[in-house]
């Protein structure tokens, strides 16, 4: 039976924005056909030589459009087949093709402020002055404690409908700041995820006339700025081997990050120097250091992996602003 799909191609501009466009497909195609982009209009290309193609990498139900229609999650290439400069997915594609054994498990907690369009502040925030410090935001329940619960509640049903790994979310330590969790998502599949993740989140805000704002510092003084923690874990890490217990895995790999400490720096987004001050559950952003259950810390080990040996370690220095492929491969690699 013939019948029409609305196909949502999504990708990154220049600075890794979110840009999308819509086509009729009249029936379900075997392969999802790709598909080209003015690029001088994204700052991707120039005038007389423009498009840009896009090559769908993941798909997903579309939440807002219904099941039948889809989300198309792609990478692009220049004129002459090129990765364009904000297509990181596909170099961290050969990152992860060399790990396929050891399944390489990420769980990302991405954290934002939803943002009141009017005023530039956050919801719950007066038009001046400071709310109430810190303290009471936190998971919080009720009026005067949370802002901006319906829009969360849509984002986390969407990404359910839409079939994006979601497994949690949690009101944050500030006024108008939240947390959603992706994951566990195996390999390159992790920065898909999160792409659709944050797309539905756009939208989801967008209807509600409200911002997202992924800025690491948004809010100067005595507030916490907005990460994206980054759980990670090797198959030799969540079981072992005759020879080494998890933890032992895990152990090695701290050891190899805290040599890599500038390297990761550089790619785990922009201004996160304002947010690793060694204050507000950071660390300094010059300076690697780990502990077990410590949020203080470059890498933390959760206290029940340390005692049972074995599981998962948290990288808790890429900021909320972070490119997750560039994220979840670099620690990979390392």
């Amino acid at each position: 039976m013939s019948y029409s799909i609305i196909a949502e191609y999504v990708w990154l501009d220049k600075n890794k924005n979110l840009r999308s466009k819509a086509r009729t497909l009249t029936s379900f195609p075997s392969v999802w056909p790709r598909w080209t982009y003015d690029g001088s209009s994204t700052g991707q290309a120039s005038g007389h030589d423009s498009e840009i193609t896009m090559i769908p990498r993941a798909v997903f139900d579309c939440p807002f459009r219904g099941e039948r229609h889809k989300l198309i999650i792609c990478d692009t290439y220049d004129s002459e087949g090129n990765p364009t400069e904000s297509n990181t997915r596909h170099s961290a594609t050969h990152i992860f093709a060399n790990v396929i054994e050891q399944h390489t498990w990420f769980g990302l907690e991405q954290e934002y402020f939803l943002m009141n369009l009017e005023t530039g502040r956050p919801l719950g925030w007066p038009q001046e002055g400071e709310p109430e410090e810190q303290g009471k935001y936190y998971c919080g329940v009720g009026s005067g404690k949370v802002f901006g619960r319906e829009i969360v509640d849509r984002h986390y049903k969407l990404c359910l409908e839409a079939g994006v790994t979601i497994s949690g979310i949690n009101a944050e330590v500030a006024p108008g700041q939240w947390e959603f969790q992706v994951g566990p998502v195996e390999g390159i599949s992790a920065g898909d995820h999160m792409i659709a993740a944050r797309y539905i989140l756009e939208r989801v805000a967008e209807e509600a006339g409200v911002g997202v704002e992924y800025d690491p510092k948004p809010i100067t003084g005595a507030w916490n700025g907005s990460g994206c923690h980054t759980n990670f874990s090797t198959k030799n890490m969540r079981k072992g081997t005759d020879d080494k217990t998890g933890l032992d895995w895990i152990n090695e790999g701290i050891e190899r990050l805290s040599h890599k400490h500038e390297e990761h720096m550089a790619v785990y987004g922009s201004g996160n120097e304002r947010r690793m001050t060694g204050e507000y559950e950071t660390s300094s952003y010059d300076t690697f250091s780990s502990s077990v259950a410590g949020r203080g810390c470059s890498i933390r080990i959760p206290r029940h992996v340390n005692e049972e040996k074995k599981g998962y370690f948290e990288d808790r220095r890429p900021s909320s602003n972070c490119d997750p492929y560039l994220v979840t491969s670099k620690i990979c690699e390392t």
